[in-house]
């Protein structure tokens, strides 16, 4: 049984940092703003250069987009008010007229193309660019109307238009001071600090329902804990541990909401790699983990057992295919048929000895544990080294691991199979970090590139998933859950699955809540 903690009391995680704690804030700029904690600052507010997460859900709010995604992660308009195509190799947008730039300049579609154009450019310099390849040209058609021709035929390129549309002739000033048509403008942004947003009045759907954002940067997750205790901090979506949002939850001046996410935590292998070319191997290993004690213990049900790499709430989500449960019998059965016999009963020797690199994040590394010492039950000896992140993702791509954890963030188009798996995106070209190759998974994703009709392309996908899920290159283990923490006086925090930043134009404060960000 528990209790609801008074709203005076501290969580022991947070009572240990209030000495240590120095409330940076003051007052919002902007009366009645409502204060985000983050964990870093944006590294460039360009949409076409931007590619880290606090810079992109900026984007979000400041910036209009072509299209946009929904709740099935179907790619839908939202600025167009056409798209189509008659052959996925051209796509045609139309915009609406009196869409306003925060100067208070029509967009037109010279904006459009120049934004898009940019990545054909050969001294524009993106971490974007690589998803731009099948591009071959954007032409105005008239004021309103662009078309963007392929190479060949993509049915997936259409997700690469949800992207925030620049001002036609914008340059390096746009990385703090940019100009967008999105409900929200940039008032200032100070690095490492905050960035200030306030509404846009002419936004082509009316104005948001509060007057501006801070998004304040906090980077350690158990002091944004803290200032949400303390009312210096409205709301933290996605950037508290799972124990400090169960030691928050219990309190009465603070509301909790979760909703299905589509980040996806997985145990990767090296299939160069013997025995772990072995799929009989990579299958034990998978039944020896235990998934559901995983989302249980260490991330408080903050996750859910996960299928595969695509989500559960995606259209060509398939939900029939082989499910590595729990069986540590079964697991040593395989080890047994693939050669790895147990050499002394029930003694201590181990049947074969791997070795698994993850991060030096403390919940990876607990969860490394967890893994070390469930597949030691089975006769797996599992020797843990864990590294800076930068450091374990070099090695994952220099193919110098056997086993290793990492996560996708933001899974939305079901195309991720192609690059993850597909044998042509090995790296450095794609994520197929496990150099897997497999000529029915290569033809399936291509089948689904290629298809027109949106059931078949979801019919190509979901075999796809099947043919991964039965050779195991990844033992999946998790799909985040959603979870935000706010005040008690906050209306309308609601989360999507990909957790972005779009639903805070419609939050607003209770009468009389105006009290986050003032100073101690």
């Amino acid at each position: 049984m528990s209790r609801r903690r008074p709203a005076g009391a501290l969580p022991v995680a947070l009572a240990a940092v209030v000495v240590l704690s120095a409330c940076r804030a003051q007052a919002p700029a902007i009366p009645g703003a409502i204060v985000v904690a983050v964990p870093s600052s944006p590294a460039n507010l360009d949409p076409g250069l931007g590619v880290d997460e606090a810079s992109q859900k900026l984007h979000q709010l400041v910036f209009s987009s072509l299209l946009t995604i929904d709740d099935s992660l179907r790619v839908v308009p939202d600025l167009a008010v056409r798209f189509e195509t008659d052959d996925s190799q051209t796509y045609v947008a139309e915009i609406p007229p009196g869409v306003q730039f925060h100067d208070g300049r029509e967009m037109t579609s010279a904006d459009v193309a120049f934004t898009f154009r940019r990545f054909l450019d050969p001294d524009f310099t993106s971490g974007r660019k690589g998803a731009y390849a099948e591009l071959a040209a954007v032409d105005i058609l008239d004021d309103y109307t662009v078309a963007f021709r392929l190479e060949r035929p993509s049915a997936s390129f259409p997700i690469n238009l949800v992207m925030g549309i620049v001002p036609e002739g914008t340059g390096p000033e746009a990385r703090v001071a940019p100009i967008g048509s999105g409900p929200y403008r940039v008032v200032d942004v100070v690095q490492d600090d905050h960035v200030t947003l306030a509404a846009f009045e002419g936004h082509h759907l009316g104005p948001p329902a509060n007057p501006g954002l801070v998004f304040k940067v906090v980077p350690d997750d158990t002091m944004r804990g803290l200032e949400l205790r303390k009312g210096t901090v409205d709301l933290v979506v996605n950037d508290l541990a799972p124990d400090l949002v169960h030691a928050l939850r219990q309190r009465d001046d603070l509301r909790v909401v979760t909703a299905p996410g589509t980040d996806y935590a997985y145990l990767g292998f090296n299939l160069r790699q013997p025995p772990l070319d072995d799929r009989r191997v990579r299958l034990a290993i998978g039944y020896a983990i235990d998934q559901d004690a995983i989302v249980r213990h260490l991330r408080r049900n903050l996750a859910l057992p996960a299928a595969g790499i695509v989500p559960p709430m995606s259209w060509a989500f398939e939900p029939d295919v082989v499910r590595l449960g729990h069986d540590p019998a079964r697991a040593r059965a395989l080890l047994d048929e693939a050669g790895f016999e147990d050499p002394d009963g029930d003694g201590p020797a181990p049947r074969l000895r791997l070795t698994l690199k993850t991060s030096t994040n403390e919940a990876y590394r607990l969860q490394a544990a967890v893994i070390q010492a469930q597949l030691a039950r089975v006769g797996i000896a599992l020797d843990l080294r864990s590294y800076e992140l930068a450091t374990l993702f070099a090695d994952v791509v220099r193919g110098n691991v056997e086993l290793y954890t990492l996560q996708y963030v933001g899974v939305t188009d079901p195309d991720m199979l192609r690059r993850a798996f597909h044998s042509s995106q090995v790296p450095p070209g794609g994520f197929n970090r496990g150099y897997y190759i497999n000529p029915e998974l290569d033809r399936l994703v291509d089948a689904a590139t290629a298809a027109l009709d949106p059931d078949e392309r979801a019919a190509f996908y979901r075999a796809a998933q099947r043919v991964v899920a039965a050779d195991a290159p990844y033992v999946s283990l998790w799909t985040k859950v959603n979870v935000a923490v706010f005040q008690a006086d906050l209306r309308n925090v609601t989360l999507s699955p990909t957790a972005d930043f779009a639903f805070l134009r419609h939050v607003t404060r209770a009468p009389g809540g105006a009290r986050a960000g003032s100073a101690d």
